[in-house]
C-alpha cells in the first residue's frame, strides 16, 4: 500500500477524491508517524488525536454521502502554536502561557476546519516568535530532521521539521522576518510570507503587528498555493486585511510547472550575496540562476542600497512593537500568575514576578530593548530613524521591481548550524534573517523553494533554499517562478529533495 505520509497534499487529496484512500487512514498514518518520529524531532508541543480522527470521520461521511467538498478535505494539517485555536492549548512557545486554552479560533483555523482539513496539532516555535533556530522555545528545542543536531531554522522551526519529517503534508507558519522562509531553507521544505494583509491576522498571538504574517509551510510549490488559497483573502475582523480577492495563485504554481518563464525578468539584488554567504549556498543559487535562464527568463542585476540597513531597522521595530503587544501578559488577565514571595502583593509586584517568570532571555532582551526603543528623549532617535529607513526600503523594491518582475537572492546565508553555535551571539543569530527582513519591512510577499544541498562548514551536505520576492499583490508570481524552479530541479535530481534526506527512527 502506498505511504501515505509521503504524498503531496495535492495528490492526497486527489486520492481522497477518488476513494482511494480515506481521510481516517491518512489522519492515522500521520498521527502514528508522528508516534514513532517526533520523540527525536520534537516538532510538536500538543498532538490533537481525537480531534483529528474525528474531522477526519467527518469528512469520510460527507464525501461518501455525495456532498461537495473542498479540494483539501481530509488532508491533514499542522498549526503554528502562535495561532489560536478553540479548545486546543496555545502557548506561543511560552511558560507565560502555558495551559492556555483560547475561547476562540484565529480566522485562518476557521477557515481550516471549515473546508475539512484534520488539524494533527500545534507545533513548536520560539518564544513569541523570536528566534532563528527555535532555541528559544520554553519547551525545548525542535530537531533539524536532516540532521538532529542541527537547528530547523526559527521561529517556525516546528512546522518546517513537521513537515519535512513527513509527520504533516501541511502546516501554518508566521513570517515575521523570515520565520516560514528561513526554516524552509534549511529544512528542505517550501516555504511562502504572503503579501502582508493577504492572508488574515486576526487570531495570531502578536509580536510585532506590522510585520507579522500567516502562510504555507509545505512539500511542494503547488500546495503551498493551494493552502494560501483556502486561507488567504479579505477578513473585515482585521484592519490590516486586504479588502481584493488572491490573484490567480493556484493557476499560476500550475502554469509555472510547465517550465515556460519567456519574457520573465529575474532580478539578481546585488546586497543579497556576497560576504557572508557560504561557498555551497552561493553555488546552488547560480545553479538555480542557470535554470530559470533555459526556461526563458531574462536575468537582470539590481541594487537596493538600503537594504544595508534593513537588518538595524528591523531590530528596532519588532522590539519595539514587541514590547507593547506583550504588555497584556501582565499576570492578572490570563496566563501564568505568579505572585511575589515576600511583601505586598501589588500589581506592579504580581507583574513583575509573572514577567520574570514566564518570559525567556530571548523576549525579555527583546522587550528592554524594544522600550527603551520607544522612551521619551529616544524615539526620534530610534524608532522614528528605523522607520524612516523603512521607507527607503520600500522606495527600494519599487525602483527594482521597475526593472524586474521578481527579485531573486539566496534565502538564508547558511546552511542549518548546529545546536548552541550561536545562541550566546545574538547578532550573529540575529544575521540568519539578512535575505529575508527587507520582505517584512516592505510588506511584499516572498517564497523558499528547496534548491539541493550545499556543504556545510563541517562536511555535512544540507538544504539550501532560493528565495523569490514580487510585489506587493502579486503573489502568483511567485508560484509561477517557484514552480519552473521546482519542476527543472526535480527533473534534474529524478526525485523531490526531501526523498534524499536521511530516514529517521
Amino acid at each position: 500500500m502506498t505511504d501515505l505520509t509521503r504524498l503531496s497534499a495535492a495528490r492526497l487529496a486527489e486520492l481522497l477524491a477518488a476513494g482511494e484512500a480515506s481521510s481516517v487512514e491518512a489522519t492515522r498514518a500521520h498521527l502514528d508517524r508522528i508516534a514513532a518520529v517526533d520523540g527525536d524531532v520534537h516538532a510538536y508541543l500538543h498532538v490533537s488525536d481525537e480531534v483529528a480522527l474525528a474531522t477526519a470521520a467527518d469528512v469520510d461521511a460527507r464525501r461518501a454521502a455525495g456532498e461537495e467538498l473542498h479540494p483539501l478535505a481530509g488532508v491533514p494539517i499542522a498549526v503554528k502554536d502562535v495561532v489560536v485555536t478553540k479548545g486546543t492549548p496555545s502557548t506561543a512557545g511560552s511558560k507565560i502561557l502555558e495551559g492556555w486554552i483560547p475561547p476562540y479560533d484565529a480566522t485562518l483555523v476557521e477557515k481550516i476546519r471549515a473546508a475539512g482539513l484534520p488539524i494533527l496539532g500545534k507545533t513548536n516555535m520560539d518564544e513569541f516568535a523570536m528566534g532563528s533556530s527555535t532555541e528559544h522555545s520554553a519547551y525545548g528545542n525542535t530537531h533539524n530532521p536532516w540532521d538532529l543536531e542541527r537547528i530547523p531554522g526559527g521561529s517556525g522551526g516546528g512546522s518546517a521539521a513537521a513537515v519535512a519529517a513527513f509527520e504533516a503534508p501541511l502546516a501554518i507558519g508566521t513570517d515575521t522576518g523570515g520565520s516560514i522562509r528561513q526554516p524552509g531553507a534549511v529544512t528542505g521544505t517550501v516555504g511562502v510570507k504572503p503579501t502582508y494583509g493577504g492572508v488574515s491576522r486576526y487570531g495570531l498571538i502578536a509580536m510585532a503587528s506590522s510585520l507579522d504574517q500567516a502562510g504555507p509551510v509545505t512539500r511542494t510549490v503547488l500546495d503551498s498555493a493551494l493552502l494560501h488559497e483556502l486561507i488567504g483573502g479579505h477578513d473585515p475582523r482585521d484592519s490590516t486585511s486586504i479588502p481584493e480577492p488572491l490573484p490567480p495563485i493556484v493557476a499560476a504554481a500550475r502554469e509555472g510547472a510547465l517550465g515556460d518563464l519567456s519574457g520573465l525578468r529575474v532580478g539578481v539584488v546585488t546586497q543579497l550575496q556576497g560576504e557572508g554567504y557560504q561557498a555551497g549556498v552561493l553555488a546552488r543559487f547560480h545553479e538555480s540562476l542557470e535554470l530559470l535562464t533555459k526556461a526563458g527568463a531574462e536575468i537582470v542585476e539590481v541594487s537596493c542600497p538600503s537594504f544595508e540597513y534593513a537588518l538595524a531597522a528591523y531590530y528596532l521595530i519588532m522590539p519595539s512593537e514587541a514590547s507593547s503587544n506583550l504588555a497584556k501578559f501582565d499576570g492578572m488577565r490570563f496566563g501564568l500568575r505568579v505572585e511575589p514571595e515576600e511583601g505586598p502583593v501589588t500589581a506592579e509586584r504580581v507583574m513583575a514576578a509573572t514577567r520574570g517568570a514566564g518570559f525567556g532571555d530571548e523576549v525579555k532582551r527583546r522587550v528592554i530593548l524594544g522600550t527603551y526603543a520607544l522612551s521619551a528623549g529616544y524615539y526620534d532617535a530610534y524608532y522614528g530613524s528605523a522607520q524612516k529607513v523603512r521607507t527607503l526600503i520600500q522606495r527600494d523594491f519599487d525602483a527594482a521591481f521597475a526593472a524586474a518582475d521578481v527579485l531573486v537572492s539566496p534565502t538564508a546565508p547558511t546552511t542549518a548550524f548546529r545546536f548552541g553555535e550561536k545562541l550566546d551571539d545574538p547578532l550573529a543569530m540575529y544575521l540568519n534573517d539578512v535575505a529575508t527582513i527587507p520582505a517584512n519591512l516592505a510588506g511584499v510577499p516572498g517564497i523558499s523553494v528547496p534548491n539541493g544541498l550545499a556543504t556545510s562548514d563541517d562536511g555535512a551536505a544540507l538544504p539550501t533554499g532560493f528565495q523569490i520576492l514580487a510585489p506587493a499583490k502579486a503573489d502568483d508570481r511567485l508560484y509561477r517562478v517557484g514552480a519552473a524552479l521546482e519542476s527543472a530541479l526535480e527533473s534534474s535530481w529524478g526525485a523531490p529533495l526531501l526523498a534524499r534526506a536521511p530516514e529517521l527512527g
